[in-house]
C-alpha cells in the first residue's frame, strides 16, 4: 500500500495571466468554477476507493489563484474533502492567495474553515516591478492583505518574492526584502526570475522591449538575501525557502523528501513511489474526463489502482531504479541539510558513496558539495550552481 499523506489541489483560474507565468492557469474561465469544484470532489472520491491515500496531514490549495473561489465554493470543497479523507487533527491546511483577491471577511472565513497557513504572492514591494511582472496588485494592497491575514487570525503566513528582474538593482531588491522582513512573516520564499518560453515576458525580451535577467546580479541578490535572512532569524532549509523555527512548510517537505503525494485537479501532478503522473491540463477537458469516474473505475475498495485506469490522467512515467534514485538525490540536495547518506543508501539498496564516488569527489573539489555529519549537501556556492551539481546524478 502507498501511504500517501499529502494532498495537492490545483485551482487553475486567474483574473489575468502574469507576464512571466507558465503555470497551468487560465484567465477568463471563471464560469467553469462550479463544475470544476464538483469534478475535484468526484476525483477525490474515486481515489478514496483505493489504497493510495492514508491519513493526510497536509493539504495545499495552489494555483492559479485559489482565492478566486468564493467562500461558499471553498467551503463546499473543504467540507467534501474532509468527508472523503480522514484528515489528521493537526494537518497543515494551506492556501495560496493573491493580495488583490482577499479581504478581512474572506480571510476570516478561511480560518473558520480550518485553514491554518496562508501563502501570499507578493512578488515585489515596488510598484514599477509589479507592473513589469503583470501583477494585478500594488505594494499597498500587498501590505493591506498581510495585515488582514493577521487580523483574521493567521499565525502562519508565507510571503513569495521574485528577484533578478530586468534592470533591477541590488538596492531595489534589498528594499523589497527588507519591507517583507519588517512584516515578520513566519516563512519566506524567494525565486530568481526565469524567462519561460511562450510567455509575454519571453516575447518582450525577444523583441528587444526588455532586457533578459542578469545571472550575475541574481547571484549577488541571492547571496545578500541569505545573509539578511540569517541575521533576521530565519532558517534556510531549502534552496528557495526560509522559515522561522518550526515553521517549515510541511507540505513542500513532502516533495523534497521524495515521499508520496496525490494531486487533484487539472494539470495536478502526483507521485506514488515508482510512478509519476499528471492530470489533463485543460479545465474543461478535465471536467469532462472526471465525469466518467466511478468507484469501479478506481478499482475495488482497498486496491492499489494503476493510474492508467483513471480517465483524467494524461501523463504517466514509471521510474526504473536508477531514475528513482536520481530523483531522490536531486530533490534531497535542495534541502540545506542535504541527504543522509546511510539512510538513503538503505532506502535504495546501494552504497551512495561508492556509487557516486567520482561525482562526489569532483563536485567537492569544485566547492559545490560537502559531507557533514553523515549528510551530503550543497555548499553556499553549490546552491548558486545547483543545476550543475544536479546533472551529475542523472542516470
Amino acid at each position: 500500500m502507498t501511504d500517501c499523506r499529502s494532498l495537492y489541489v490545483h485551482i487553475p483560474f486567474c483574473r489575468s495571466k502574469c507576464a512571466y507565468c507558465d503555470f497551468n492557469s487560465y484567465a477568463g474561465q471563471g464560469d467553469l468554477i462550479p463544475a470544476y469544484v464538483d469534478a475535484l470532489l468526484r476525483e477525490a472520491a474515486a481515489w478514496s476507493e483505493t489504497a493510495v491515500v492514508g491519513t493526510p496531514d497536509t493539504i495545499y490549495l495552489g494555483g492559479g489563484t485559489p482565492s478566486l473561489l468564493s467562500l461558499a465554493k471553498v467551503e463546499r470543497l473543504m467540507a467534501g474533502l474532509r468527508g472523503i479523507f480522514a484528515l489528521a487533527g493537526d494537518a497543515e491546511v494551506s492556501l495560496e492567495a493573491n493580495p488583490e483577491s482577499v479581504d478581512l471577511a474572506y480571510l476570516r472565513g478561511l480560518r473558520e474553515m480550518g485553514f491554518n497557513r496562508l501563502s501570499i504572492g507578493v512578488q515585489s514591494f515596488n510598484d514599477r516591478e509589479l507592473r513589469l511582472l503583470g501583477r494585478a496588485h500594488d505594494a499597498a494592497t500587498a501590505e493591506t492583505a498581510y495585515a488582514a491575514a493577521r487580523q483574521a487570525g493567521f499565525a502562519n503566513v508565507s510571503l513569495d518574492l521574485i528577484f533578478g528582474l530586468p534592470r533591477q538593482r541590488l538596492t531595489q531588491w534589498q528594499r523589497s526584502l527588507k519591507k517583507a522582513l519588517s512584516l515578520e512573516p513566519e516563512h519566506v520564499s524567494l525565486y530568481a526570475l526565469t524567462v519561460e518560453e511562450e510567455t509575454p515576458l519571453a516575447r518582450r525580451i525577444a523583441e528587444g522591449g526588455s532586457r533578459a535577467p542578469d545571472e550575475d546580479a541574481q547571484a549577488e541578490m541571492y547571496a545578500w538575501s541569505e545573509e539578511a535572512l540569517a541575521v533576521a532569524g530565519y532558517e534556510h532549509y531549502e534552496i528557495s525557502n526560509w522559515a522561522r523555527p518550526s515553521r517549515r512548510c510541511r507540505h513542500n517537505l513532502t516533495y523534497w523528501w521524495n515521499d508520496p503525494y496525490l494531486g487533484l485537479g487539472a494539470g495536478a501532478h502526483s507521485f506514488l513511489g515508482r510512478c509519476r503522473f499528471a492530470n489533463e491540463k485543460r479545465p474543461d477537458v478535465y471536467i469532462e474526463r472526471v465525469a466518467g469516474l466511478t468507484p469501479s473505475t478506481a478499482g475495488t475498495s482497498g486496491s492499489l489502482v494503476d493510474p492508467a485506469a483513471m480517465p483524467q490522467v494524461a501523463f504517466i512515467e514509471r521510474l526504473d531504479s536508477a531514475t528513482a534514485l536520481a530523483d531522490a538525490m536531486i530533490l534531497g540536495l535542495r534541502l540545506t541539510e542535504g541527504i543522509p547518506l546511510k539512510a538513503f543508501g538503505q532506502r535504495f539498496g546501494t552504497d551512495l558513496e561508492g556509487r557516486y564516488a567520482g561525482d562526489i569527489a569532483d563536485l567537492s573539489g569544485l566547492g559545490l558539495l560537502e559531507q557533514v555529519d553523515g549528510f551530503l549537501r550543497l555548499t553556499a556556492r553549490g546552491r548558486l550552481l545547483a543545476n550543475e551539481a544536479f546533472q551529475r546524478f542523472l542516470p
